[in-house]
């Protein structure tokens, strides 16, 4: 069965304090119905991130803050296994719903190892 990201953003300039407990309970019932659905296999929130940049000389260049060039980032993710795009959707909808903000949806491909 197909297997999707469901990535909720945060504005560049979010600021925890101004959520309440509402959110986070109706993050938390999400997770519920997702586990008792069958559909979620891993939730997680996202902290601070490094971006890194190969740079013209090979070597790689860290800095702080999410992604390159922003104006949001991730917050935290879903990974479901869902019948089809169709389903993943109306999931990810019920994600944009809870956490009040925006989601983007990706199908993930998985690649057979090398020899």
């Amino acid at each position: 069965m197909p297997q999707y990201l469901v990535a909720g953003y945060l504005p560049d300039d979010f600021d925890p304090s101004t959520m309440d407990e509402s959110v986070g309970r109706d993050i938390h019932a999400l997770n519920k119905e997702m586990i008792d659905a069958g559909v979620r296999k891993f939730a997680c929130g996202l902290g601070a991130a490094k971006s890194l940049r190969t740079q013209a000389d090979g070597e790689v260049f860290v800095t702080d803050g999410p992604y390159l060039e922003a104006k949001e980032h991730i917050g935290g993710f879903w990974i479901l296994e869902c019948a089809n795009m169709d389903e993943a959707v109306a999931w990810a909808r019920k994600g944009a719903s809870a956490t009040r903000g925006q989601v983007e949806i990706r199908e993930i491909f998985f690649m057979p190892a090398g020899d």
